[in-house]
């Protein structure tokens, strides 16, 4: 590993455009800190940060050898993280904007129609969460229901926090196919509003 320590960027990526992985491994360490702090310090939680550093590195790797040759890695890694930032941010804003929407209506016509479909929506989730396999299931339940980090999961079902991030990753791709995009963003505010 020490011999990609002293590589520049375009030469690291160069190896990596090859499939070479330790050739990855040394960019993703380079990397991975700095990115994972600037993610951080916008999005204030330390697993959406990771996950969301990740999946960066996880597509660059498969999008490697699609991308341009003369491509600035460092520009690219970075100009990534912010735009992903900027989506998590601007989807938490949306949802919070409908909540707000929905805090403000205040007949009770209105009420009583958004509990019942809020409950159907819940149902149409709990049976589809039942329907996930039953290790993904009991961790996407544990993440989702019971407010355990990664790392609470990991140590209370012995598994690494890869994989317990794989897990949901999984279910909530899963979940996201089955219902549709607002059957997911109801997933999300539905979990920790009608559930809890």
């Amino acid at each position: 590993m020490a011999r990609y320590d002293c590589l520049k960027e375009n030469e690291l990526f160069a190896l990596i455009r090859c499939g070479d992985e330790p050739a990855f491994a040394a960019l993703y360490n380079r990397y991975f800190g700095l990115l994972y702090m600037h993610a951080f310090q916008r999005l204030k939680d330390k697993d959406e940060a990771k996950d969301l550093v990740q999946d960066l590195f996880l597509r660059l790797w498969d999008q490697r050898v699609s991308l341009p040759d003369d491509i600035n890695i460092t520009a690219y890694l970075y100009t990534a993280v912010k735009n992903r930032i900027l989506n998590k941010l601007a989807h938490k804003c949306v949802e919070n904007k409908f909540l707000f929407s929905l805090e403000k209506t205040t007949t009770t016509e209105a009420i009583t129609d958004h509990l019942v479909r809020e409950h159907q929506l819940a149902t149409i989730i709990e049976k589809q969460i039942r329907q996930l396999p039953p290790k993904m299931r009991q961790v996407f339940e544990l993440s989702r229901k019971s407010y355990l980090t990664y790392s609470e999961i990991a140590e209370r079902l012995n598994l690494s926090e890869q994989s317990v991030r794989s897990h949901v990753k999984g279910a909530l791709r899963l979940l996201r196919t089955k219902l549709g995009l607002w059957c997911c963003v109801g997933l999300l505010m539905i979990t920790v509003w009608y559930l809890s």
